[in-house]
Formats: structure tokens, C-alpha cells, sequence
């Protein structure tokens, strides 16, 4: 295991030291699943738009893999607690994403198109939960942070170097060229599930089983989510990330899509461009967030990110040059880095002593979904009326309303308010 001894720290605890070559592949996996999860991403609306797909039409095949994928998340996430195959299941759900891409190269038929995003989708779905489950199983409670820290580092890592390899085999392949790189990446994934040993995953720890006496309060608790003072401020902040997911979603494959049709450019090579961009400033605007949360607060954060996206999108809408990839790219990740810090932070501090941490933060990723999953039909549907230019107008207006729910928010629920100040003051 030498030649892969980067993907995890030299030195490690005791109680890991033996687990040392499955927490190798754990991260190699995270590295790999980056490309096979997203499927084809913003090259998908290429490829269709080649093939006499309108932005509208593109948008609604997306629309209804993403809300497929949003409505089986949470059983999903039950069938990971409860099987002791959760590398079977990773595997299966990786095959199934690639088989259902072939199946859009062979044949371009909306039927088919809008079944194999159901099945992509939901194959997706299933990735998050068991990899956090077998994230956990690994490493336990006490060790999980640091371990969720460099999973997360090496999926942008991956995304980042899939979209290169896919924008340099594209510029010569084409599209078939990413999917060839997407496939070879499947091949890495299964061979680091094989090295993630079954011996090391605790299946009890992996469900986050309680001690005894949390377990028997957990009844008493149940309600606490729903009818305490925490239900308010977690539905406001779900709004929030839903206009904000709302507006960014579809701005990267728009951004795609607009410079084929306005520009002379190479379209694989153009979105590869865009995902290294976000993806290297993801990176470092999530260390940087990370530290920046535990003396300021999520809440200078939070504002930060939701002023960007409106600022990107008029960047998109106004500057008509394929250069502006440069800003609007590294204002996606000054966004998503942030919210990837701050969305799980912001739900834990609300909904700290209830016991519903992960309850209320997949109240709030649902919302999330939600808005995702539109983005794609709002933003085409505004293009293929109107034009690119009022498409990025109408995408960076989204944010604006989240920016309004969460002013009025602040003021109106001091829990939330609290939630949003130094930590240092909570």
C-alpha cells in the first residue's frame, strides 16, 4: 500500500494503526466515487444538445432524476443502516450509474434519457449514506471529523481531476471520451472497496447505535424536533439552502451549454475548465471557512456565500465572453465551499442537545434537493425563452429571496441568531 500512503495521514491513532490499509482505500474510494456519482454532470447537456436537445428539454430530464434521487434518499439511507453488504451495495450503485449512461449513448430517446436519470439518480442517492456509514463503521465517533475532512478533500480532488482527464480525452473523443474516463474510475472504485477489509467496519458503529440509557431516552426526545424551538429556525435555514441551490445548481451546466451555442469553442474541453476551476477553489475555501467558523461564526460565512452566487450570475449574464468562466467558476467555489462547512455546522449547533443532528440536517439537505433539482427546468426554460443572458439574471435572483428569508429570520428567532454567532459566544 505505499504507492497509495498520501491518501491518508502518517501518523494515526492506535486504535486505527491496524485499520491503516481500509482507511487507504476509504479515501481512494471518496476519490474515485467523485467522478462516478455525478455520472456525466454538465457534460450530459452537451452531449444532448448535440443531439437536437433545447435548454428547456435538457432541464427537465435533469429535474426528474434529481427529485427521483430527493425522494429516495432517506429509504436508502435506512437500507444502509440496516445491511451488513454495504461495499456490495456501493458496487451495485456504481455499476448501475455507468450502465444507465451507456444506455443514453446508444439511444437518445426521451423515454429512455428520463428512465436512465431515474436509475443514475437513485443509484447516487444510496452513495452518500453508505459511504458516511462506512466512513463511520471505520473510523467511530471520536475519529469521525478528521476522517470526513479528508473524504471530503479527496472528492473534490477527484472531481477535479476526472473533469481534466474528461475536458483533455474530450477535446479529441468528445463526450464518449469523459464517459471512457468515468469507466475507468469505476474500475478504481471497485478496486477500493475490495481493499476496504469487512473485519474493520463496526456495523453497530456504523449505524450510530446509543448507549443504553440514550437509547431509552430517544422516545421521550422524538417529538423535540418537530414541536420545539428548534423546527422554526431548521425549516427557515431549509429555505434558505433552497433558493441558494435553486439558483446554482444549473448555472455550471448553463454556463456549458451557452458557451457552445454563443462561442467556437470545444465544449468538453470549455466544462472541464469550468469544474477544475471550482473545484481547486472548493478546496481551499473549505479549510479556510472551517477556521474562519470557529472564531467568527457560520453566519459572516453564510451571508458571504449567498452574496456571491448573485454576483456570479451577473457576471455570467452581462460579461459575453467565454473568459468569464474565470470569475464565475471561482465565485461556485467560494459558495459551495462555504455551504459545505456551514450547512452541517449550522445544523448542529441548532439542534444541539435534542438528538436530532442528523434528523434536522436531512430535513434541511431535502429542502436543498428540492431546489436543486428545479434549478435545472427553471434556469432552461428561461433560457430557451428569453435567451442565456436573462437565464443567469433569473438563476442569480434565487439567492436574492434566500438572502431575504434569512434577514427576517435573524431577527425574528433568537436561536437561530445565536446559531449564527462566534462560537466562541454559543
Amino acid at each position: 500500500m505505499s504507492a497509495l500512503s498520501f491518501f491518508v495521514p502518517r501518523a494515526l491513532p492506535p486504535d486505527l494503526a491496524a485499520k491503516t490499509r481500509s482507511l487507504t482505500c476509504l479515501s481512494l474510494l471518496c476519490f474515485a466515487l467523485a467522478d462516478v456519482r455525478d455520472g456525466l454532470g454538465p457534460f450530459l447537456g452537451i452531449f444532448l444538445q448535440s443531439h437536437g436537445w433545447t435548454p428547456d428539454s435538457i432541464g427537465y430530464v435533469m429535474t426528474i432524476g434529481g427529485l427521483a434521487g430527493m425522494a429516495v434518499t432517506a429509504p436508502l439511507g435506512a437500507l444502509a443502516d440496516a445491511t451488513r453488504r454495504k461495499r456490495l451495495l456501493l458496487a451495485l450503485a456504481s455499476l448501475g450509474i455507468v450502465a444507465a449512461l451507456a444506455l443514453i449513448f446508444l439511444c437518445q430517446h426521451p423515454l429512455l434519457v428520463g428512465s436512465a436519470q431515474i436509475v443514475q439518480a437513485v443509484c447516487a442517492a444510496a452513495m452518500a449514506p453508505t459511504i458516511s456509514g462506512l466512513t463511520l463503521g471505520l473510523a467511530g465517533q471520536s475519529h469521525l471529523p478528521a476522517q470526513l475532512g479528508r473524504n471530503e478533500a479527496w472528492n473534490h480532488a477527484g472531481n477535479g481531476l476526472s473533469a481534466l482527464l474528461g475536458g483533455a480525452v474530450g477535446y479529441w473523443y468528445g463526450v464518449p471520451g469523459v464517459f471512457m474516463v468515468m469507466s475507468c474510475m469505476l474500475l478504481l472504485s471497485l478496486y477500493a472497496l475490495h481493499g476496504i477489509a469487512p473485519r474493520d467496519i463496526d456495523h453497530a458503529q456504523a449505524r450510530g447505535l446509543a448507549p443504553a440509557r440514550e437509547a431509552a431516552a430517544a422516545p421521550a426526545q422524538r417529538a423535540a424536533l418537530w414541536h420545539g424551538p428548534a423546527a422554526l429556525p431548521v425549516l427557515c435555514v431549509g429555505l434558505v439552502m433552497l433558493f441558494f441551490h435553486l439558483g446554482n445548481a444549473h448555472m455550471l451546466p448553463l454556463l456549458g451549454q451557452s458557451a457552445v451555442a454563443r462561442f467556437a469553442i470545444n465544449g468538453a474541453a470549455y466544462t472541464a475548465a469550468t469544474v477544475v476551476i471550482a473545484q481547486g477553489t472548493m478546496i481551499l475555501v473549505a479549510l479556510w471557512a472551517a477556521r474562519l467558523a470557529r472564531r467568527r461564526g457560520y453566519g459572516i460565512l453564510l451571508w458571504c456565500a449567498l452574496l456571491a452566487l448573485p454576483l456570479r450570475g451577473c457576471i455570467a449574464g452581462f460579461w459575453h465572453s467565454p473568459w468569464a468562466i474565470l470569475p464565475v467558476q471561482l465565485l461556485d467555489g467560494v459558495g459551495a465551499g462555504i455551504m459545505g462547512v456551514v450547512t452541517p455546522g449550522l445544523a448542529a449547533r441548532l439542534l444541539n442537545g435534542t438528538g436530532h443532528v442528523n434528523l434536522g440536517l436531512g430535513v434541511i439537505m431535502t429542502l436543498q434537493g428540492i431546489g436543486a433539482s428545479c434549478s435545472a427546468s427553471y434556469g432552461g426554460l428561461v433560457a430557451h425563452l428569453l435567451g442565456y443572458g436573462p437565464a443567469f439574471l433569473a438563476l442569480a435572483a434565487a439567492p436574492c429571496v434566500a438572502l431575504g428569508i434569512l434577514l427576517a429570520a435573524v431577527r425574528r428567532l433568537p436561536r437561530l441568531h445565536h446559531a449564527l454567532c462566534p462560537l466562541e459566544e454559543g
